[in-house]
């Protein structure tokens, strides 16, 4: 067995316990919630009787120990149980809004990876210039701007004042606009700090200085001989980002009325919906987990150098 097979067997197996550790913390953590799921569900006119029924049909009057073995029990056999609040399979609704989640981390991520990259190799090529003070106080603004904030005033700007793009839905044209944008910011101030130090660190090296006096363009020497060694640390920044992209969508689904997992979490969180909230973390944390399994493995292919073993 290679050194590239076993290395990804290894993560394999270190990735289940983590999932592990994740379906442990993430059952307790839901029962801290306030509130009585039961009640929630039957509604303020329910007597007892009706709550106590649908406590019952639930399990939640059973131990806690009991109610753990059954959602572990059911989660290794890939059951992620049935909602509270609709009575559907979890797992089934969850695939029904996993797209639209996906569609808009890819979206965002494209666009802060590409804008983030082009502005950090301007910042640090022009470094010490007007441009480089732009994108580094643009960035540090990006960083400190709260999501929700943002969505709201792009809503206003682009839907309410210009009517250019919708503001709410995922049915019309250009509605992924705006989500994206809003979800983009952050990752494109991240993405450009760190191309830019990446950057100013590679271009001081003497290979690149070598090219320059050989003649090289200046485009040819700062896009594939700089950058292409800079790229690893942008690398691992982008995937990050991903992974939390994934997870601050929650935020923006709400604010756009985006039907992703993010929205559904939200509304399971309000219903106290215990099986859709301990699914959809779940879905979450998985998708992190095989997302930095995915660019460790990238990283050999941007780097020759990098063996497993």
């Amino acid at each position: 067995m290679s050194g590239t097979a076993v290395y990804v067997a290894r993560r394999l197996a270190t990735s289940v316990v983590t999932l592990l550790g994740v379906a442990v913390a993430v059952f307790l953590l839901v029962r801290l919630l306030p509130g009585d799921p039961a009640r929630v569900i039957a509604g303020l006119l329910a007597t007892d009787q009706q709550v106590a029924q649908i406590r019952h049909q639930l399990g939640l009057d059973q131990p806690l120990a009991t109610q753990f073995a059954t959602f572990l029990l059911q989660l290794l056999q890939g059951n992620l149980g049935v909602s509270a609040r609709t009575s559907q399979p979890v797992l089934a609704e969850i695939l029904a809004r996993l797209p639209y989640t996906l569609e808009l981390a890819v979206a965002a991520t494209l666009v802060g990876s590409v804008s983030g990259i082009l502005m950090g190799v301007a910042a640090a090529v022009r470094r010490t210039s007007w441009l480089d003070f732009l994108v580094s106080v643009g960035a540090l603004a990006g960083i400190s701007m709260p999501v929700y904030w943002l969505g709201l005033l792009l809503i206003i700007l682009f839907a309410v004042d210009l009517h250019w793009l919708p503001a709410a839905g995922a049915d019309r044209p250009g509605a992924i606009v705006l989500p994206a944008l809003t979800l983009a910011l952050f990752s494109v101030a991240l993405v450009a700090r760190m191309t830019r130090a990446a950057m100013l660190e590679t271009l001081r090296q003497d290979y690149v200085r070598t090219a320059t006096a050989k003649g090289v363009g200046r485009g040819r020497v700062i896009f594939v001989h700089a950058l292409r060694n800079a790229f690893l640390p942008i690398l691992t920044v982008i995937a990050l980002q991903f992974g939390n992209l994934l997870g601050g969508a929650v935020l923006t689904e709400t604010v756009f009325g985006w039907p992703g997992m993010g929205q559904l979490l939200v509304n399971s969180i309000f219903a106290r919906d215990y099986p859709m909230i301990q699914g959809i973390i779940l879905v979450y944390a998985t998708l992190v987990v095989l997302i930095n399994l995915l660019v460790d493995l990238l990283y050999t292919a941007v780097d020759p150098r990098i063996r497993y073993s």
